[in-house]
């Protein structure tokens, strides 16, 4: 009984006390900036529109920050104003200026799966099985409406409509949050996630176009098992794509296809490093990585500083998401 209670108090003494990472994320500019009272987080780049990112990461950062309240709001407002009743996932994009804020009402599935991991991560922080069984629910419903088996391969496809063809479908690399998906597989052991973490890995593995042979944003799988840059958009690796190095490495540190993204970017030296490259033509940006890209790009390498980490005034949403996904990945952020 005397053991019983120890434990408990040290339990409670652990979730009370703010972790080191609660202390150093730079939670506190970035929700005076982006957060609404509401809870809404304004995509400051993108003329303040909302969607299912933007929500699903801020919801990681206050799990992370140990800031109940703050989840508690945009959950709260994610819930009311996105989710879709019809599937359990959540329409994409708000945008607060038109009659019908909810003009596209398909899913993006990164957002729905930060959501669920946001979700994951408070239940477990703050002993909470409401939180738990609504994360539970939603990954039920993502591998209900966009894992699918296409050319020897279990796949997330980037939303529930628009993305296949009678031979062909179109995936988002930057989609395969591979530390969601092994912590989901993890509580729930379902066959279905732990398929998806390895042939999502093997699909990456597989690509043999470019010099460096990593991923464009958005890339084509074909029936026979090639892939090529999607012809739809750019054969860039580009503002989505950058986030593969990120997830690749937070999920498993000694990952070997992290060393294509690190030959890739000791190509140029730091402050040179141009934002994004065609990986057909190699044409490159006339402007260098900045802000929140150059922290993922520090932290493939292994040299991240916590300056690299911290939001600046030039931070739009988007970089400074990218500079605290980085430190999140950096601290390993788990429970």
């Amino acid at each position: 009984m005397v053991y019983k209670h120890v434990m408990k108090v040290l339990l409670i003494v652990m979730v009370m006390v703010p972790s080191a990472l609660a202390t150093s994320l730079d939670w506190k500019p970035f929700k005076t900036r982006f957060m609404a009272s509401d809870g809404r987080i304004l995509d400051t780049g993108n003329h303040n529109v909302s969607h299912t990112e933007g929500q699903g990461f801020s919801m990681l950062f206050a799990v992370a920050a140990n800031d109940k309240a703050s989840f508690d709001k945009i959950w709260g407002w994610t819930k009311t104003h996105l989710n879709d009743p019809k599937t359990g996932l959540f329409y994409w994009r708000y945008n607060p200026i038109i009659a019908d804020p909810i003009e596209d009402k398909n899913n993006a599935s990164d957002g729905d799966i930060l959501i669920a991991w946001a979700l994951l991560k408070a239940g477990t922080r703050w002993d909470n099985k409401a939180y738990l069984a609504e994360s539970d629910r939603i990954v039920r419903a993502l591998l209900d409406h966009t894992v699918i088996d296409f050319a020897h391969h279990k796949v997330m496809l980037p939303g529930r409509h628009g993305f296949t063809a009678k031979d062909s479908i179109t995936l988002n690399p930057s989609y395969f949050i591979f530390p969601a998906w092994r912590d989901f597989a993890k509580r729930s052991y379902l066959a279905n996630l732990w398929t998806l973490i390895d042939d999502s890995q093997q699909l990456l593995a597989e690509i043999d176009w470019g010099r460096e042979k990593i991923p464009t944003d958005w890339i084509t799988l074909y029936a026979n098992g090639k892939t090529a840059p999607a012809k739809k958009w750019p054969a860039r690796v580009s503002y989505d794509a950058i986030r593969v190095p990120l997830y690749m490495k937070w999920d498993q540190a000694n990952n070997p296809l992290l060393s294509r993204w690190q030959s890739w970017f000791s190509r140029y030296s730091r402050l040179s490093m141009p934002a994004w490259e065609n990986m057909i033509d190699h044409q490159v940006a006339n402007y260098p990585m900045r802000g929140g890209l150059l922290a993922v790009r520090d932290y493939t390498m292994g040299q991240l500083s916590q300056e690299a980490t911290k939001i600046k005034t030039s931070d739009d949403y988007y970089s400074a998401s990218l500079k605290l996904l980085s430190a999140l990945a950096d601290e390993g952020f788990a429970f």
